[in-house]
């Protein structure tokens, strides 16, 4: 059975620092932990946290309730530039030796 793999290339990265535009926690910033390409999502460091309820386990002997941080949409973040404190969107550029780079689409430098 074949698999179909979406490959497309995100916009954002692992350790890119967005800037949620929607939601509530509109207008903060954070860093990104991670990139769930199957979902959609990013998981922004304190951000979009939850309490979740666990059992003893031998990691967690005591169980209890636990602070989680669940995904933000990535239609819902933006690049944050720290140069000019703001958030840009992002553009691809191929340079001369064929290597595709980000690029902000505001002043055309390379991210």
């Amino acid at each position: 059975m074949k698999v179909n793999v979406d490959r497309r290339k995100y916009h954002i990265k692992a350790g890119d620092t967005v800037y949620v535009t929607t939601g509530k926690e509109k207008g903060r910033t954070g860093k990104v932990r991670k990139v769930l390409t199957d979902e959609d999502k990013v998981i922004v460091e304190n951000l979009n946290m939850v309490k979740r309820h666990s059992k003893p386990t031998q990691k967690n002997p005591a169980g209890g309730i636990v602070d989680k941080e669940l995904g933000i949409h990535i239609s819902n973040i933006m690049f944050y530039d720290k140069k000019n404190n703001e958030p840009v969107k992002i553009g691809f550029k191929i340079k001369e030796d064929g290597k595709k780079v980000r690029i902000n689409k505001k002043t055309g430098e390379e991210v």
